[in-house]
């Protein structure tokens, strides 16, 4: 698909991957831009929207009933939503041992926004033939996260969702593409030692364009770094191994953990 005369939905897109991809869309001849944001971000959001004559909504992607209202604003405003790039994201630190509320707003944010979308989008886009529903997950999706269990664990599950969605309705108008960035340099990159960062860290613009060339592929997985793919690699064909490796890699980056 080329966004070219497409309305295209933006979440998250007061900063980061998602401004970067708004802007793209605008300058990809989008014929609306709707872009999402918490009401906390509104004026970068109102910023963003202003420089590409785009509609800024504040939304909370982990609530259906404001995923509903900015569906619905971007219909009223343009038409029906060709595009919807779902693209929201947190962190919250910890393991197992992280609390009920970490958990619940990573799973929230970072899957059920995603089914939200498709429940009000899915109809629309079958009865037309046609839609592009683009989901951010993260190579931690793939891989794993090493300091964060919520997080690693929630982007898994939103990479199983996109391929379900993919699964059931690829062959029928609606292509689906998740997007796996390892590092990129946005609000949620902390100072430290991290283990995303080690094949280098990249800006938002490069990973929009390389969102737009995948898009006008209909490619479905979508990484920002080459290496990430002979890491899954590595993981599927010896899993033991892998997770061998990985525990030497936090080792390395974080330090051994203290024996009991």
């Amino acid at each position: 698909m080329h966004v070219k005369g497409k309305v295209c939905v933006v979440t998250g897109a007061a900063s980061g991957i998602g401004e970067a991809v708004a802007r793209a869309y605008a300058e990809a001849g989008a014929r609306g831009v709707v872009v999402a944001d918490l009401k906390t971000s509104r004026e970068k959001l109102a910023k963003v929207a202003g420089d590409i004559d785009g509609l800024p909504i504040t939304a909370d992607v982990g609530l259906e009933e404001d995923i509903k209202a900015l569906i619905a604003a971007a219909e009223a405003k343009y038409g029906p939503v060709d595009v919807f790039f779902s693209n929201a994201g947190l962190s919250r630190k910890g393991q197992e041992t992280a609390s009920d509320a970490d958990w619940e707003v990573s799973w929230r944010v970072h899957v059920m926004s995603h089914v939200f979308a498709a429940r009000a989008l899915v109809p629309g886009m079958l009865a037309r033939g046609s839609g592009y529903l683009l989901n951010t997950a993260s190579a931690a999706g793939l891989l794993a996260s090493l300091n964060s269990m919520p997080y690693g664990v929630t982007k898994n599950a939103a990479v199983a969702l996109a391929e379900h969605l993919a699964i059931q309705y690829g062959d029928r108008g609606i292509r689906v593409s998740v997007l796996c960035p390892q590092s990129v340099q946005t609000g949620m990159t902390t100072p430290g030692p991290s283990a995303a960062r080690v094949d280098g860290v990249l800006q938002p613009p490069e990973v929009a364009r390389m969102v737009i060339e995948a898009m006008a592929e209909e490619r479905f997985l979508i990484l920002s770094h080459p290496q990430v793919a002979e890491y899954m690699l590595r993981k599927a064909s010896n899993r033991d191994r892998w997770l061998a490796g990985m525990r030497r890699l936090r080792d390395k980056i974080y330090g051994a953990p203290a024996s009991a």
